[in-house]
């Protein structure tokens, strides 16, 4: 049922074009993360990379300008509305996207790289703004749920959509295919979807609602235990896309085919959202978050050992690499749900601070991690055994917090 009346009339969208829309938003980041990956190689020597492992800043200034900015667009949309914030963000992000094709310098090219990721934290903010402000309880849940069945084709596609430019045409129209991408969304959502926030329910822009978020996502314990384990964790997933050029190309020599590869491992990740759906209501959000991690920690372990007598083929890479991910696919939404339990009717300012310190806090780890590659897997796998053991130490601290809090008072709806 609708949650709230939008600003005008209903909107024009029907409910098969509002998911689409939804799952647009979303996807703009997966498939500015992705199809540069086939590039990477061309784009740092190009530039005047130094070093080898210099590429990987190309992937994490993007993530960093995407969780660096998703604090302040919550906090925006409630005060001047949905789509002025929309609008603004994927214009900034078309906008980096020319910037970044124009690049004469690696420099530049980190730099409009962050400002792509910066413009994008707007949509993936908004997105799920929009959605709660026009649904609620099981239909809000049916509606993300179907946008991220559509949403989770990006990630696989992506790095074909890069190679097969590549194919055709030079990098730089990776950043116009971006720029197409970006206009073509803004003007999607500029002409059909009608303003849900009324003026009555904004709120004034100033620091007291800008730190209100922190406030309440750091303040309370639980909240804040399950936002360091998500940061960490997040960490699997960007060291994995940080290196995979890198491991498949540089390692594994399989050339163009690597994005075909990549897809394979991608799919594990799919298959965890497909599954965590159904297996949540038979054991709960905190059992699968420890199952998750302790198989994370198995699978780690494991696969240090084989990196560090180097008996690691392709196949086994990809079978390691997808459990790894597959385990992630489990914690990513379930520590995010557990995070938000808490905040009640703050939900909407703790969500944009969840999403930035997580994306930041992960991206900094992975990107430590990756940095550290030097043509084995021994940084890898032992960088995901580290974030995984991090993870569940501070998961069981938290959830027996959790205990004594509801022990002590009921915990705020």
């Amino acid at each position: 049922m609708p949650a709230v009346q939008p600003a005008s009339r209903q909107p024009i969208m029907g409910l098969r074009e509002f998911v689409c829309f939804v799952a647009a938003c979303m996807a703009i980041n997966a498939l500015a993360i992705d199809i540069v990956l086939a590039a990477l190689p061309q784009m740092a020597s190009e530039l005047g990379a130094s070093d080898e492992n210099d590429r990987q800043a190309v992937i994490s200034a993007y993530l960093f300008g995407l969780g660096a900015s998703q604090f302040l667009y919550g906090p925006l949309s409630d005060s001047f509305g949905r789509k002025p914030v929309l609008s603004f963000g994927l214009l900034l992000f078309a906008a980096a996207s020319l910037v970044a094709a124009a690049s004469t310098s690696f420099e530049i090219m980190i730099a409009s790289r962050f400002m792509q990721g910066f413009g994008a934290g707007a949509p993936r903010v908004v997105a799920m703004a929009l959605v709660r402000d026009r649904f609620v309880g099981v239909e809000m849940g049916r509606v993300m749920s179907m946008a991220m069945m559509v949403f989770m084709i990006v990630p696989i596609l992506a790095p074909s959509i890069g190679q097969g430019i590549l194919l055709i045409a030079p990098w730089q129209w990776m950043f116009v295919t971006l720029f197409i991408a970006g206009l073509a969304i803004a003007g999607w959502g500029h002409y059909r979807v009608r303003e849900t926030l009324t003026t009555a329910n904004r709120r004034p822009f100033n620091r007291e609602n800008l730190l209100l978020g922190f406030a309440v996502a750091l303040r309370h314990p639980v909240t804040r235990g399950y936002m360091l384990a998500l940061g960490s964790v997040f960490g699997v997933l960007v060291v994995f896309i940080s290196l995979a050029q890198q491991i498949f190309q540089d390692r594994y020599g399989v050339g163009a085919g690597f994005t075909l590869l990549f897809a394979i491992i991608a799919l594990f990740l799919s298959a965890a959202a497909f599954a965590n759906s159904r297996l949540l209501r038979r054991f709960g959000l905190e059992r699968m978050t420890r199952a998750a991690l302790l198989g994370l920690i198995a699978i780690a372990a494991l696969w240090s050992v084989l990196a560090w007598i180097d008996v690691v083929p392709l196949p086994l890479y990809i079978l390691l690499q997808g459990l790894c991910l597959f385990c992630f696919g489990f914690l990513g939404a379930n520590l995010n749900a557990l995070a938000m339990e808490p905040m009640g009717h703050h939900a909407g300012s703790a969500a944009a601070v969840i999403g930035s310190f997580t994306t930041v806090a992960g991206t900094g780890l992975g990107f430590a991690i990756a940095q550290q590659y030097d043509g084995t897997l021994v940084a890898l796998a032992l960088g995901n055994l580290v974030l995984a053991l991090t993870g569940l130490a501070i998961v069981l601290r938290t959830q027996r917090r959790a205990r004594q809090l509801s022990e002590m008072v009921p915990m705020p709806s």
